[in-house]
């Protein structure tokens, strides 16, 4: 296909998909369709509800249609679906949203166009069940060698490296995989990215290796982080301070420089059950990666268990005790909640019959009550608190500042700094 005569749809307007589309929206038209009304009601007037684009931003590109409107994808021909794929309760891949993108995508599929995904997937998903929900609404061939002379569609698999909150690693200064499900399409599809990737791409072998290569990235950092995490633990039990363990190992130059913490949002906590997924599906029962994730979902109860333990060591008796949650998200100075295992620390301190307070200033209120039915407080009050919970290290929450959060502490009381934002000296606990 001519790159000229590419008529562009991106389909899912969230983390991933909104940067995707107004960054090729500086060079051609787009159009960004989402399923959510209020979504495509705020572009609109260049509201950014997850804070990673100012309404300047959003302004100032052009060549961008948002809509809701299943019939404006018409008369594309090259469409990019980038939709969550999360987990259900029992941990398994929930491929739902994903299934619906592909019949949306289906109903307007004609010869000759292709169809890219974006979202993070274990290895087949796209030939094995998208392909197939493809090939029923659009009554077209799946074309997977260039020889094949029938009327049909091609596919493409290009996973999304989007960092929540990150302004430094956007779209245009990380390198992009991409593949094909031939090799003139790959090649196609590879040029098309090269117009907004200023680093340059990587085109991959084949679908199902794209697709790997993505599950890995984040299974990888989260078994990294569960190896830090154990270790934390470990030497907290020996009294010995980790921080100071770590400074003292990373004079080395191959020793790779992990932080303890919570490992939440919709990739590292979700990613490597994908994965373990299809290797159960394939006869091997993965072992290390459960491992990992088994420890780094237990670590919000982890926290709990630690402050409960000062908490006694400070008072007599801790029921009632009122406790700050300071931060809600899965990360810094990113306003997403989803799989935050800081509902995790709440839960367990309130089974405890503490009272417990969520405070996050970046966070739209509505939207977590929604999620979870908990308000979160809008001010922090002075002299209140037993306890402090620095669980997110927002800017917003460092500039704040350890001498204020001190203020809205009661006598005897301390400070619980996750991430130990704030230094050794100035509060009374970190992972």
């Amino acid at each position: 296909m001519n790159l000229k005569k590419i008529k562009l749809a991106v389909l899912g307007l969230g983390y991933a998909g909104l940067p995707l589309a107004l960054e090729f929206a500086k060079k051609r038209n787009v159009v960004g369709y989402d399923i959510n009304l209020q979504r495509i009601k705020n572009l609109k007037i260049g509201f950014d509800k997850n804070k990673e684009f100012s309404k300047k931003q959003i302004k100032k590109i052009k060549k961008i249609q948002f809509t809701n409107n299943q019939n404006d994808l018409a008369d594309c021909n090259f469409f990019i679906i980038s939709v969550p794929t999360p987990i259900t309760k029992s941990k398994i891949p929930d491929l739902k949203i994903l299934k619906f993108a592909s019949r949306i995508v289906g109903r307007f599929v004609k010869k000759n166009d292709i169809i890219i995904y974006e979202s993070t997937v274990y290895p087949g998903v796209t030939e094995e069940v998208c392909v197939p929900i493809l090939e029923k609404f659009s009554k077209l061939r799946y074309l997977n060698s260039d020889n094949l002379n029938c009327p049909g569609f091609y596919c493409g698999y290009s996973p999304e490296r989007i960092n929540p909150g990150d302004k430094k690693h956007n779209i245009s200064n990380v390198v992009k995989v991409t593949s094909g499900s031939t090799p003139k399409v790959s090649k196609t599809i590879d040029k098309l990215y090269k117009e907004i990737v200023k680093v340059g791409t990587y085109l991959a072998p084949s679908i199902k290796i794209a697709e790997a290569a993505k599950v890995i990235e984040n299974s990888q950092r989260d078994l990294n982080i569960a190896f830090i995490n154990e270790l934390s633990i470990i030497f907290r039990k020996m009294n010995l301070d980790f921080k100071s363990i770590v400074n003292a190992a990373k004079t080395k130059w191959n020793f790779i420089p992990f932080e303890p913490g919570l490992v939440g949002g919709h990739c590292i906590g979700v990613d490597p059950y994908y994965l373990t997924h299809k290797a159960k599906k394939v006869g091997y029962n993965p072992q290390v990666i459960l491992s990992g994730r088994k420890l780094n979902d237990n670590m919000g109860k982890y926290v709990a268990n630690q402050l409960l333990k000062k908490l006694k060591k400070r008072r007599k008796k801790i029921l009632s005790s009122k406790i700050i949650i300071m931060g809600v998200t899965f990360k810094e100075n990113c306003s997403d909640f989803r799989n935050s295992k800081i509902i995790d620390i709440y839960k367990s301190l309130k089974n405890n019959r503490l009272n417990v307070d969520l405070y996050d200033p970046i966070v739209d209120k509505r939207d977590f009550f929604q999620s979870h039915k908990i308000k979160l407080i809008p001010k922090i009050r002075e002299n209140f608190y037993d306890a402090a919970i620095i669980a997110v290290p927002h800017e917003e929450i460092k500039k704040i500042g350890i001498d204020k959060i001190r203020k809205i502490l009661k006598k005897n009381s301390f400070i619980f700094d996750i991430k130990g934002i704030f230094g050794v000296d100035k509060t009374d606990l970190r992972l």
